[in-house]
């Protein structure tokens, strides 16, 4: 109607407006429209902004630890505080690469490794940021978090000796050292030296015996090996129960899976250096991307996994040991007994890994 007004009435006859009483006549109502519009687009700006308020930001974790180890734990977060989480897995080093690539445009909050090389390495190249937590501080040991708090630990696990019952008395065994001696010529079996696990293991090594010594060491045991390094440690495991070899060195979590399968294996556990410096272990854990954009619900994500309920949960998922000394693993890990774990900082398996990788090459060590 108000596009017809100011041409003719009901009665076909003119209407006739001065200039400011058509001005009136016509804005009025557009105003009226106008205003609103206008209001309603400030209410809408305002339920908006409300329901965003209402909505926690989503946490975006990269993993390399695999979904079925971690899925039900994000869920236990989100149930409990609301918080949801979006998680990619894949390997560490590709995970590392697209960190850098993305870089301040990465919708990456944090980053889940299995290694504390690989950790470290994701550091030292400026991915991840210091985090300041009491929390933290008082659920991880020191030498299982990051001297500059950029990543903390949240599982651990050994990386020992396991023989074969049939074939080997456990009086035998005393040190990694010792898998050199003569006496287990063609009877050693090791995953190939391309695997993190094992040049964190060397590295650590070099921090404490120095480089002349472990080359002397890891020289020894390729003499000793029954055969051609593994691929993994699940295989050489399979390889000494075959006869193939009578033992192998191995992360505890891969003998776990083997025995809850089987619990009679015949299998067993050795804990070496326990007269010394004690078992290798290394970590799972993570840190807070360097450009992270939700990084307080990510920190509470992480001093969440940290706690002792979520502790428990992390480390009977895949065999592990807890990290947080309030925690005890499950009932089969701690079938296996105590042992002397080595103090040493595992920072060590990160700066030292690329002169590991070196010194195996040397020494013979695929």
């Amino acid at each position: 109607m108000a596009l017809q007004f100011a041409a003719l009435n009901a009665n076909s006859y003119y209407l006739h407006f001065s200039l400011p009483e058509l001005l009136m006549k016509f804005l009025s109502p557009l105003g009226l429209v106008l205003g609103c519009a206008l209001g309603l687009s400030a209410c809408s700006d305002k339920n908006d902004t409300a329901q965003t308020a209402a909505t926690p930001a989503t946490i975006t974790v990269y993993s390399e630890r695999v979904e079925h180890l971690i899925k039900p734990l994000f869920d236990q977060f989100t149930a409990e505080t609301g918080v949801p989480i979006r998680f990619i897995t894949d390997g560490a080093g590709p995970l590392i690469a697209r960190l850098e690539n993305e870089g301040e445009a990465t919708p990456a909050d944090m980053l889940i490794t299995v290694d504390a090389g690989n950790l470290w390495q994701a550091a030292d190249k400026g991915l991840l940021r210091p985090i300041e937590s009491p929390i933290l501080e008082a659920n991880v040991p020191a030498h299982l978090q990051a001297s500059g708090n950029e990543w903390f630990g949240l599982s651990a696990r050994a990386r020992t000796i396991v023989y074969s019952t049939e074939r080997v008395e456990p009086e035998e065994l005393s040190t990694y050292e010792a898998l050199g001696d003569p006496k287990w010529e063609g009877r050693l079996c090791l995953r190939t030296s391309k695997k993190v696990y094992n040049q964190s293991l060397v590295a650590t090594m070099i921090n404490t015996l120095g480089a002349e010594q472990t080359e002397s060491i890891v020289k020894s045991w390729v003499a000793n090996l029954a055969t051609d390094p593994y691929s993994n440690d699940t295989v050489a495991l399979e390889a000494v129960i075959a006869g193939q070899c009578d033992l192998a060195v191995v992360n505890t979590y891969y003998f776990g899976r083997m025995q809850k399968e089987n619990p009679n294996i015949p299998l067993a556990v050795f804990w070496p250096n326990q007269n010394d410096r004690g078992v290798h272990v290394n970590i799972s854990g993570a840190g807070i991307t360097k450009h992270a954009k939700n990084p307080e619900a990510a920190q509470k994500l992480l001093e969440w996994l940290s706690g002792e309920e979520a502790q428990y949960r992390f480390a009977e998922a895949n065999e592990e040991y807890p990290v947080n000394p309030k925690v005890k693993p499950s009932p089969l890990v701690q079938a296996w007994g105590e042992f002397k774990a080595d103090l040493v900082n595992v920072e060590a398996a990160g700066h030292l890994q690329a002169e590991a990788v070196k010194l195996m090459d040397r020494a013979g060590y695929r």
